[in-house]
């Protein structure tokens, strides 16, 4: 099984994939002026823009869900891989992809807003919606939404609860065991039944508790573990540079041991990177599409500012307390060809990639490390399985909109949770393999849709630009003043 899952991942995530991801970030970044500098102000003013809408969320909640999706098991577990199969370079283009992954998610935002549709006394929209009103092309939005159903709601729960079961396991001993039942052999994790049992509180409750858990969890988790890297970045201040020019000089193959990785760099970079902040990936315009905006591209600017927090905060913040303490990977093993067949991670003996961050953490804080680092990726990785959730149930009002809504999401309920389980107790291998596979294909599908919907999306953006020159702190829109058919919302507002 793990043999298959890994082909095709390696078809999936072909360099084909690599270079569309980071073309058409620059392609959206030349476009928008890159707006990732130019706008970098404005994105932090509307983040605290207030909304009393009982149909959608406010735009800090919007922010909040998409960035406990984004925010999660990447950030600690994803780096530390990145770094291990690709080496300190890996780093930099995580940040690559990010900055220019910011233009692409400032697209697919502002495209699920201006799509969007209220249903069931809801603002619902994603990529599936702005296929089918954008494109004109049913049968590619169903696509997509099967593929999201699918990969949020059975394939990449799972990553985040393997994680968080391999991390507390490691902190505090509490491990998976078999027992039996009704004369079954059944793997029980303690954690699984935890984080499904809190999962299923949350879930029930909407997009409306959904949201405000995320407003509340968020904050206070990202925080917490930017102010422990924060210390300990303190703690090593006069290494700084030496780590920094580590990280640039194998990003380029100029350092000697990493000479010959740098391909992999770039590959591990991009595909952690993507997996991390989600941009381009079609998973964040279904909250943004949620939130209560006086004008599409709103929304747009504050998820592209969300990328930075995932991956210039978040995920440097992990890359410098592993580098720093030296709990990576130093030399790789390379086959006749000249080709990379195993890292060695000499620093750590025998501890694998996701006990990095665990190794890094505790060496300079022994009495807690560990234990942080395991609460930690606990609200990481349960704030990403709600918004996981939240990206399959909106999927599922887009395909059974007409039809018995309602049954479909409590099956999506009871299957989300059983995928979430079966995750914990199950290799890392597996889950990681099943989750680049689902993230893959949701790029695939939704990088062509941004990419042929891009005359919309530059109209909006024209038009919010032009408003904001002219001093209006709050533009409405008019699609019909754009030229822009089938935005139904607007239309009526």
């Amino acid at each position: 099984m793990e043999s298959i899952v890994k082909t095709l991942s390696n078809l999936v995530w072909s360099d084909f994939l690599i270079y569309l991801c980071l073309c058409s970030g620059l392609y959206f970044s030349i476009r928008t002026g890159f707006i990732q500098i130019t706008y970098l102000k404005e994105m932090t003013r509307l983040l605290f823009v207030k909304s009393d809408s009982k149909k959608g969320i406010s735009s800090f909640q919007a922010f909040a869900l998409a960035i406990s999706g984004r925010v999660g098991t990447g950030n600690i577990v994803g780096v530390a891989t990145a770094i291990y199969m690709g080496g300190p370079g890996a780093i930099f283009w995580m940040w690559t992809i990010a900055f220019l992954g910011s233009a692409s998610a400032f697209i697919e935002a502002t495209l699920g807003q201006l799509y969007k549709q209220e249903i069931d006394g809801q603002f619902r929209g994603g990529p599936a919606y702005y296929i089918e009103k954008g494109l004109g092309v049913k049968w590619y939005a169903v696509l997509f939404a099967i593929i999201t159903i699918i990969s949020a709601g059975f394939l990449l729960p799972g990553i985040q609860s393997n994680a968080v079961n391999a991390t507390v396991s490691n902190a505090f001993d509490i491990h998976v065991f078999n027992a039996s039942f009704l004369g079954f052999e059944m793997p029980i994790s303690w954690v699984g039944i935890v984080v499904i049992l809190l999962l299923g509180i949350i879930i029930i409750g909407g997009v409306k508790r959904l949201a405000g858990a995320a407003e509340f969890i968020v904050p206070f988790m990202a925080g917490a573990y930017i102010l422990m890297a924060l210390i300990i970045i303190g703690m090593n201040i006069t290494e700084v540079p030496d780590v920094f020019s580590l990280i640039f000089s194998s990003a380029f193959s100029l350092d000697a041991t990493f000479g010959g990785v740098v391909g992999m760099a770039i590959s591990w970079g991009v595909k952690r990177g993507i997996y991390s902040n989600e941009a381009g990936q079609g998973t964040a315009p279904h909250p943004a599409a949620a939130a209560a905006v006086s004008h599409p591209a709103q929304q747009g600017l504050v998820q592209a500012f969300s990328v930075y927090v995932d991956t210039f905060f978040v995920c440097t913040a992990t890359a410098l307390m592993i580098l720093f303490t030296g709990s990576f990977n130093t030399g790789a093993e390379f086959d006749a060809a000249g080709n990379v067949v195993n890292f060695v991670a000499e620093h750590v003996p025998g501890t694998p990639p996701d006990g990095f961050t665990q190794a890094a953490i505790s060496s300079q804080f022994p009495a807690f490390g560990y234990q942080f680092v395991a609460i930690a990726l606990f609200f990481f990785a349960f704030t990403t399985i709600m918004a996981y959730y939240y990206y399959a149930e909106t999927n599922i009002a887009y395909l059974f909109k007409k039809g018995n809504m309602k049954a479909w999401i409590w099956v999506l309920r009871i299957g989300f949770l059983i995928a979430t389980y079966f995750g914990a107790v199950h290799t890392a291998d597996l889950a990681w393999g099943l989750g680049d596979i689902g993230v893959g294909l949701m790029a695939w599908v939704n990088l062509i849709a941004i990419l042929l919907l891009s005359k919309p999306a530059m109209k909006v953006w024209k038009d919010y630009k032009n408003k904001r020159k002219a001093g209006v702190l709050q533009p409405d829109f008019d699609p019909k003043e754009l030229g822009i058919k089938n935005a139904d919302f607007w239309e009526k507002k």
